[in-house]
């Protein structure tokens, strides 16, 4: 009874955090000496390949150049790049004092020769007009930009990252983050001119960092350059994890802790307080109906409000079939696993692990 009210703001604060900030479509083409050079990063993408670079071929605006860094791969994503019409560069040894992907995106930059540079992650998809968007709405905001991108799953122990994936929209996209001197940035897509890039010395001013995207918005934060996030919907998607359960544990858990050290008080207060209803209407509910307590209605109610709540954000955000948007104390209980299991990589081992390389973490850095 004392508690009840705290649990309906939590669940209010939601509506706060969710911000809905898509990308602005319709802007025209662009000038005709702007060159756009597209790079992705690949260690062992051979299956995700193919759709990102077929729907770079199926855009309004044709990139400059697409270039695919081949990050040491043990499988055929060079010859998949090379055949869609990328230039591959094949990374070379990486260097003491380097994360695998830093070197990778900054090697690719080195290579490039485009004015306006968009890195995006090897599993990210793109809607025809998507590139376009992602142009206009950097023209609009100025500065960088980065995406958030539609969770597209097909698997059932893909969509258990719900919760996980619904915490990141609100920590990149959260009203209060916009004039945050911390604020991070979302690695899977970004878009920048190569003027504010070499502003910053590009991934080499963060090469050590485990959390390059967070690193990476400091660093134009710092240099008095805009950082915005938007959301995918239906221009920018992605699958994140088709490889199984254990990479899902390992993605969403190499940042699972450190990334909340960037994030406004305010921000963290409204998360905890909509997470705190959350757990409480899914987990106090079970207790309070089995036991007919008085209050039990109540909660299956907040429990009502919560399943709407998913619902309505996952229309914008991603797709996570028809069971857990309903059963969401199935991807509470994922989630709840995965802080245990970073907690236990960052602070006991001093190391995540990820495709195949141990990072070591110190104070929110790799090396």
């Amino acid at each position: 009874m004392i508690f009840f009210p705290i649990f309906l703001l939590g669940f209010i604060s939601g509506f706060i955090l969710f911000a809905k900030v898509l990308l602005y479509k319709g802007g025209g083409l662009p000038r005709d000496d702007c060159r756009i050079s597209v790079i992705i990063p690949a260690r062992n993408e051979e299956k995700n390949l193919p759709f990102i670079l077929q729907s770079l071929k199926e855009q309004t605006i044709n990139p400059f150049e697409i270039i695919v860094v081949d990050d040491s791969s043990s499988d055929r994503t060079a010859e998949i790049a090379a055949s869609y019409g990328a230039r591959v560069i094949r990374n070379t040894t990486l260097p003491g004092g380097w994360t695998g992907k830093n070197w990778a995106v900054w090697n690719g930059y080195l290579n490039c020769s485009g004015d306006l540079l968009v890195f995006l992650d090897a599993d990210v998809r793109l809607a025809p007009g998507a590139l376009e968007a992602l142009i206009h709405t950097r023209e609009r905001s100025g500065g960088v930009i980065s995406v958030v991108p539609y969770h597209y799953t097909e698997e059932f122990y893909e969509r258990l990252a719900q919760l996980p994936c619904l915490l990141g929209i609100f920590a990149f996209t959260s009203p209060f983050e916009r004039n945050n001197g911390n604020k991070g940035l979302y690695g899977s897509c970004i878009v920048v001119t190569r003027e504010d890039y070499e502003k910053i010395n590009g991934h080499s001013s963060i090469q050590g960092e485990l959390l390059d995207d967070l690193g990476l918005g400091r660093k134009f934060a710092e240099a008095g350059i805009s950082v915005n996030n938007y959301i995918g919907y239906n221009m920018v998607s992605f699958r994140m994890y088709p490889g199984g359960l254990k990479s899902l544990v390992q993605g969403f858990g190499k940042g699972a802790v450190l990334s909340t050290a960037v994030l406004k008080p305010v921000t963290v207060a409204l998360i905890a307080a909509w997470m705190a209803g959350l757990l409480a209407a899914e987990y106090a509910t079970m207790f309070l109906v089995a036991f007919g307590h008085p209050w039990a209605m109540a909660f299956v109610v907040l429990y009502l409000l919560y399943t709407m709540q998913i619902i309505y954000i996952n229309r914008w955000t991603g797709s996570y079939g028809k069971i857990v948007p309903v059963l969401h104390f199935l991807s509470s209980a994922l989630f709840i696993f995965i802080m245990i299991y970073s907690i236990w990589m960052v602070t006991c081992l001093g190391y995540v692990s990820w495709k195949g390389r141990r990072i070591p973490v110190r104070r929110g850095r790799g090396t």
